[in-house]
């Protein structure tokens, strides 16, 4: 057996607390192409692949004041719609690019397939600039991998006007936020109150108190259709059996989008970065939209989840680690990449300094000049970072996605969907080779 694929498997069964979350590889620095060696008259040229909107314009603004280092943005699909797979496919054809956009939830993925460069020594100075459990999301087993870019702490989004004219308040509780539903209802049979096809999973039962990944020794130990999930997926599912929620629209499709904005669906429950999305999509709604805190479980509690968040990968193969890690360590803590990340982008930074920026504490014209930073930094300060995720985030989540849509179209339920999810990751893991424990 390869020594060094065993010697991987080992490393990430041992992930344990430093890898968490959320919705995966060798050139512009690597593989050996000419292009990422140093010019002896030139900069150093690094390729970057990814797809969040802005990214574009921090590496512009980066180029205009680097005469050294030069990067190149290649704007790909997201991760899950193919951009991962493309990342892999470069990294085993040895052309892949120096720097990618690597969600927290993936980068398990990227080590166990043997992707990611360790950058250890030219990241570790950057250490101290960045909130601690960020850090651990780009390292494993006393090793980085990467720079930290954001975090995607949780809310309510809700159409202020539509509450108001059927006189419902804003949800406090789940319980409330199920009444809510049932009184949107009466009032309008054709209306939502919210699209579950565009609702996370993980990160509600992330806020729950699940735990869908951990380690016992050298092994993994997967709890997918655990206690909490499945008092998550049983509540849904009556709402789900009420019809009292959308379950057939695609999450950000056309039609989704034409519900916010008309009002017809009342409420997205989302991170962050939905915010600029909003205002770009439902552009009819402006000032109509409200933020509030993620409803409790219990009344009084503070406990919120989080969906998303990412990093700057250094793939493996880049002959040009320092410069790679210079411009990801840059783009997450300058001010002026960070202000557009922030604006464009919709990031909630994972840089300290970032938490500092006015740009992260201000009202916003959409939102009608509330200050909806406010909610999101509650959620962040309150949300577990204990969370871990697997090694098989691929499977994950094209497993996820179609175990959901059959549960909600009526083909099973959400509860046996979450033992099928179950079944099939371990099955996943265990082709892979690890040691896995339900």
């Amino acid at each position: 057996m390869d020594r060094t694929a065993v010697g991987r498997r080992r490393l990430i069964a041992k992930v344990a607390a430093s890898l968490m979350t959320l919705p995966l590889l060798v050139t512009g620095c690597g593989g050996g192409t000419e292009g990422d060696a140093p010019a002896a008259s030139g900069p150093v040229k690094l390729e970057f692949w990814g797809w969040a909107p802005g990214y574009d314009k921090s590496v512009e603004l980066f180029n205009a004041t680097h005469k050294d280092v030069q990067v190149t943005f290649d704007k790909l699909p997201s991760g899950g719609q193919g951009g991962y797979d493309k990342m892999f496919s470069a990294v085993k054809a040895g052309n892949a690019p120096c720097l990618a956009q690597v969600g927290f939830e993936s980068v398990p993925t990227f080590l166990l397939e043997g992707a990611l460069e360790d950058v250890t020594a030219e990241a570790d100075a950057a250490k101290d600039q960045f909130v601690p459990w960020t850090w651990n999301q780009v390292s494993v087993a006393g090793k980085t991998y990467g720079i930290p870019v954001d975090t995607g702490p949780m809310a309510l989004y809700y159409r202020k006007d539509v509450f108001q004219k059927y006189g419902i308040a804003v949800p406090k509780t789940w319980d409330e936020y199920a009444a809510a539903a049932e009184k949107l209802h009466s009032a309008d049979p054709k209306a939502s109150i919210v699209n579950l096809k565009a609702t996370g999973l993980p990160g509600l039962a992330w806020q729950k108190g699940a735990k869908w990944f951990g380690t016992e020794g050298d092994a993994w130990k997967v709890t997918i259709n655990g206690p909490e999930t499945r008092q998550v997926a049983d509540y849904w599912q009556g709402l789900v059996d009420k019809k009292l929620v959308n379950t057939t629209d695609e999450g950000y499709s056309a039609a989704w989008w034409s519900a916010l904005q008309s009002g017809k669906t009342a409420t997205a429950i989302g991170a962050v970065w939905l915010y600029p999305l909003i205002a770009q999509n439902a552009p009819a709604a402006k000032g109509k939209f409200g933020v509030a805190p993620l409803p409790q479980w219990s009344a009084g509690e503070q406990k919120f989840g989080n969906e998303g968040g990412s990093s700057t990968a250094v793939l493996k193969g880049c002959k040009n680690k320092k410069e790679a890690v210079e411009f990801a360590t840059w783009m997450s803590t300058d001010a002026a990449s960070l202000k557009n990340l922030i604006d464009v982008t919709g990031i909630y930074p994972a840089a300290k300094a970032g938490l500092e920026l006015p740009g992260v504490n201000k009202g916003v014209e959409y939102y009608g000049g509330e200050n909806i930073f406010k909610v999101f930094a509650t959620a962040a300060q309150n949300t577990d970072t204990s969370w871990q995720w697997g090694p098989t985030q691929s499977q994950l989540g094209a497993d996820l996605g179609e175990a959901l849509g059959n549960a909600y179209a009526g083909k099973t339920s959400l509860s046996s969907a979450l033992d099928l999810l179950q079944g099939k990751t371990v099955a996943a893991m265990k082709s892979k080779g690890l040691e896995v424990h339900e």
